[in-house]
């Protein structure tokens, strides 16, 4: 059919109006692995020397809590878990201190060295916790204590001068003292940990577990796993948590044969077939604290220094920190929190 002039000149502008679909975006292909055979010698297994120097001239945090009643041995367990006097009441604690009408947040800090490497320890104790005769909410100034030493970090974090090495006060790992009544955990420690366990790497310990007979402590054990799972409370190491299959197999037999550590602590020693040993003395013979026999603090002992340090410090930053920072940044519109500093220069600014 012919087409007048008029009907091609709009055609003709319609065909300029008309935008040229837009190619799609080219989505570069992911790298794929391949496992080069190397043809010498290149180095990259002194990675871990590399790192093992620099933690050795840096030196390394640990800040570890302690919680429990009066009386079940806090301060004798952590200086023997570090074989050095780093409690509160090792440094300078008065036998006559009455203990406080409210729950205290008292942390000491020391320096240990082994071995040529350094870990500045801190001992965070909470004198007053569960000894009043109303122990209501008494978890919220350690759960307060905790989010602040988050909010430090936070600040410390987003300043725009911030530190080459920023002082990490987090905590990372809380020892939880259970009573050893043999019975069942008070409805204090199942509202302490179920709250706490959302915040702080829990590790549940029985205290002074020589004052049960290995058929109590072995129920007693039991009957806690039973009441913190039926109360859905995590303590460290945390299922979700798991990385791989190894890690898991791991975990799981922590979870289900050693949590919650029966322990008992001394920083006694005592002549036992010719060898030096930790331990308590009663009636009926000596007590070693590093005979697995006797009791698990050797277990608790591996696996909070020898074997999950560097995950209790990750589990913290990685889990723990992130989860306050992203709920601390969502209620301040994704604006990060305003510092003394960051205020000052603003206000200099208007």
């Amino acid at each position: 059919m012919f087409k007048g002039p008029v009907e091609n000149k709009n055609e003709a502008a319609m065909s300029e109006l008309v935008p040229e679909p837009r190619q799609k975006p080219v989505v570069p292909m992911k790298p794929m692995g391949i496992n080069a055979s190397l043809l010498g010698y290149i180095g990259i297994d002194t990675i871990i020397e590399q790192m093992r120097k620099k933690t050795m001239k840096t030196g390394f945090d640990f800040n570890i809590m302690v919680v429990g009643q009066s009386g079940l041995g806090k301060s004798t367990l952590v200086n023997t878990l570090f074989k050095s006097q780093v409690s509160r009441k090792s440094s300078g604690w008065n036998r006559e201190e009455k203990i406080p009408k409210t729950v205290e947040i008292k942390a000491i800090g020391h320096v240990i060295e082994e071995g040529g490497v350094k870990m500045k320890l801190t001992v965070i104790d909470t004198p007053g916790f569960g000894d009043q005769i109303n122990n209501e909410n008494c978890w919220e100034p350690i759960e307060k204590y905790i989010n602040e030493q988050y909010e430090k970090f936070l600040k410390e974090e987003v300043n725009i001068a911030r530190k080459k090495r920023i002082p990490d006060t987090r905590v990372h790992c809380c020892l939880y003292f259970i009573s050893p009544t043999g019975h069942s955990l008070r409805p204090l420690d199942l509202e302490f940990m179920k709250h706490l366990s959302k915040v702080v790497n829990i590790i549940p310990v029985i205290a002074k577990a020589d004052t049960m007979t290995l058929e109590e402590k072995t129920e007693f054990k039991q009957r806690v796993r039973k009441e913190l799972e039926v109360n859905g409370i995590e303590f460290y190491p945390q299922k979700e948590f798991d990385e791989d299959l190894e890690d898991k197999t791991e975990n799981d037999k922590i979870r289900q044969e050693s949590m919650p550590f029966a322990v008992v602590g001394s920083d006694k020693e005592y002549q036992v077939n010719g060898k030096r040993v930790l331990g308590r003395k009663t009636p009926w013979g000596i007590i070693e604290v590093e005979n697995l026999s006797h009791c698990e603090f050797a277990l608790l002992r591996d696996f909070v220094i020898r074997t999950h340090l560097q995950d209790l410090k990750e589990v913290t930053h990685n889990i723990h920190y992130e989860t306050y920072r992203a709920k601390r940044l969502n209620d301040n519109g994704g604006l990060p929190p305003m510092t003394v500093e960051t205020e000052e220069n603003h206000e200099s600014n208007l």
